[in-house]
């Protein structure tokens, strides 16, 4: 085996892991902390792991398992999504894939970005783990006030959209940004050591 298919195999065997971790995590208890019709998600945490460690299209692809773990969410497993299904599924399958695609690319592209000038790489992983729970809820959030903005049941939190971003984006997004940057740059940086030897990137 030359050394192009053995890193294509690793690729995929570490992106297919991550997937696995992520569809694991995504239904259980561990995805997900619900609060009431909000809910604070930490499955951005295996797309940030991948985006870092193995690159940004590793990170793109596990965004997309996220985004459809997120869709299916929407068949009756969770509030919130089911009424955006309900309103419109269309718009509901492209809020819940196309920010989590980007999240995941962007992650990995600032990823590299930043370690060209962090020798030490512990301010790259911290960066852009943290991008990845900051650009997670600024497109989501986003891209729900675009598409469902004039919904009857968006207003329900706002009778403006400051005042339903006032909802949406507050302690919730706080904890969440904080614990995938905590938890990403310990895990990247402990799994960087070990996968130095497989993994060129890092």
């Amino acid at each position: 085996m030359n050394t192009q298919t053995r890193q294509k195999t690793l690729w995929m065997a570490q992106t297919a892991i991550l997937s696995a971790i992520l569809i694991l995590m995504a239904f259980t208890p561990l995805g997900y902390l619900r609060l009431g019709t909000i809910s604070i998600t930490f499955l951005t945490l295996p797309v940030v792991v991948g985006a870092i460690l193995i690159g940004p299209l590793a990170g793109a692809v596990l965004g997309a398992v996220f985004g459809l773990t997120s869709f299916a969410q929407c068949f009756g497993m969770d509030v919130f999504g089911t009424t955006l299904m309900g309103i419109n599924p269309f718009l509901t399958f492209i809020l819940t894939m196309v920010p989590r695609i980007l999240m995941g690319l962007f992650v990995g592209l600032i990823f590299r970005a930043v370690a060209k000038i962090d020798k030490s790489k512990t301010w790259s992983f911290a960066i852009a783990s943290l991008s990845g729970a900051v650009i997670n809820t600024v497109l989501f959030v986003g891209a729900l006030v675009w598409f469902f903005g004039n919904s009857e049941y968006l207003r329900q939190f706002g009778d403006s959209i400051i005042a339903i971003l006032g909802v949406l984006v507050t302690i919730n997004a706080l904890l969440e940004a904080l614990v995938i940057m905590m938890a990403g740059t310990a895990l990247t940086k402990a799994l960087a050591i070990a996968l130095k030897k497989t993994n060129p990137v890092i």
